[in-house]
């Protein structure tokens, strides 16, 4: 048996900074690491060790589809594995990634923009509860709502996949991923 090493465990990053996010809306912000972090190591190494050892969430899609077994561990569809697809699904989230700056921004800008975290894009949470809307600037907390949505929204997505295929799915359509080979094809 492999010995564990530190990495092991970032998926408890992962689990805890979507409970954080539920007690308090500005923790989001520490989510931005998961951008920076596999970025940063496909520019500067020209390498996607962030999405084959490091990646909190796909460590937490393991643990629970394979040793959970909550996973049906089946074949992912071809489709997924597409590069128009995954190049599609990519575009699809930096639309929204600029739509959430563009709200941020308006809200900068002095209009007054309802904080809520949305899923899937389309669905209003009730989550006033984790902001009593006097911690910080308006922007900032408006920032917040929309990265913890676009955070809960791919997570979940990931967990859509996990169940009905293997537990890595998410994986092969992962915009970061398919960002960070983008640049990791660059770089050669």
């Amino acid at each position: 048996m492999k010995k564990k090493q530190w990495y092991d465990y970032l998926w408890i990053f992962s689990a805890i900074y979507l409970f954080l996010g539920m007690f308090n809306i500005l923790f989001a912000w520490i989510g931005l690491l998961c951008f920076l972090i596999p970025l940063s190591i496909a520019i500067v190494f020209g390498s996607k060790a962030y999405c084959n050892k490091y990646c909190g969430r796909a460590q937490l899609l393991n643990l629970l589809g394979s040793s959970c077994k909550m996973s049906r561990n089946k074949n992912i569809p071809a489709l997924f594995k597409l590069k128009w697809f995954r190049y599609g699904f990519m575009i699809f989230f930096l639309i929204m990634f600029g739509v959430m700056l563009f709200n941020t921004y308006l809200v900068f800008a002095g209009q007054n923009l309802h904080q809520v975290v949305t899923l899937f894009w389309t669905f209003n949470l009730p989550w006033n509860f984790a902001y009593r809307g006097t911690e910080v600037a308006p922007w900032v907390a408006q920032f917040a709502f929309g990265f913890y949505s676009l955070m809960l929204t791919s997570t979940l997505l990931g967990m859509i996949a996990m169940f009905f295929f293997k537990s890595r799915s998410w994986c092969v359509i992962c915009p970061m991923g398919t960002m960070t080979q983008l640049i990791c094809k660059a770089k050669v």
